[in-house]
């Protein structure tokens, strides 16, 4: 049985659509979802979706291993960042396999502060001719990992932030979770 943690910090609309993606598989368990935001909207899709939820605080991530232990007794074989935006400490990436999803073409348009809308603001302001996604391994720096996908959507002359942002998510939900199934268990 394989055991995957979801962090995320807002809505959690790929937190839902990886748990979707995988309901039903028998070797699978969305162990927990995580999340630094106790109002964070992800709480709420994890409720009805049955998944345990674990809220942490900003001490508890960086200034214990009060995560760390739990994430070790639950034995997860798989750490999946989905919309989360701090800086994973050393002690989970020195203990787990932690992937994240940018909505971008790293290395373009990633690092701290670029996420959400900014990223999409940031392609159409420079007129990039295509944007997309990357997978990529975690590290102790902001979307530096090692790239294990990417997807690629183009931009046209006339897309607004929001055109593009609606072409990426497209492609997260069509993507993230047949990465994360490549990932656990091999080419299907």
């Amino acid at each position: 049985m394989k055991k995957i943690a979801i962090f995320a910090s807002g809505s959690g609309s790929n937190a839902e659509n990886i748990a979707r993606h995988f309901t039903g598989y028998e070797n699978l368990n969305i162990e927990c979802i995580y999340s630094n935001k106790a109002d964070a909207y992800v709480l709420e899709r994890a409720r009805k979706l049955n998944i345990l939820t674990h809220v942490f605080s900003r001490e508890e991530f960086y200034n214990s291993d009060s995560v760390l232990n739990r994430l070790k007794a639950s034995n997860v074989d798989l750490i999946v960042l989905a919309g989360f935006l701090w800086l994973i400490p050393q002690n989970l990436i020195e203990n787990f396999t932690i992937i994240n999803i940018h909505p971008a073409l790293l290395p373009k348009y990633g690092g701290k502060g670029m996420y959400g809308a900014r990223v999409h603001q940031a392609v159409v302001e420079n007129r990039e001719k295509e944007s997309g996604i990357t997978v990529h391994f975690v590290n102790e720096k902001y979307d530096e990992g090692q790239i294990i996908f990417q997807a690629r959507c183009p931009v046209a002359e006339n897309d607004t932030p929001d055109d593009v942002a609606r072409k990426v998510h497209e492609l997260e939900y069509q993507y993230f979770p047949k990465v994360i199934d490549e990932l656990l268990f091999g080419k299907h």
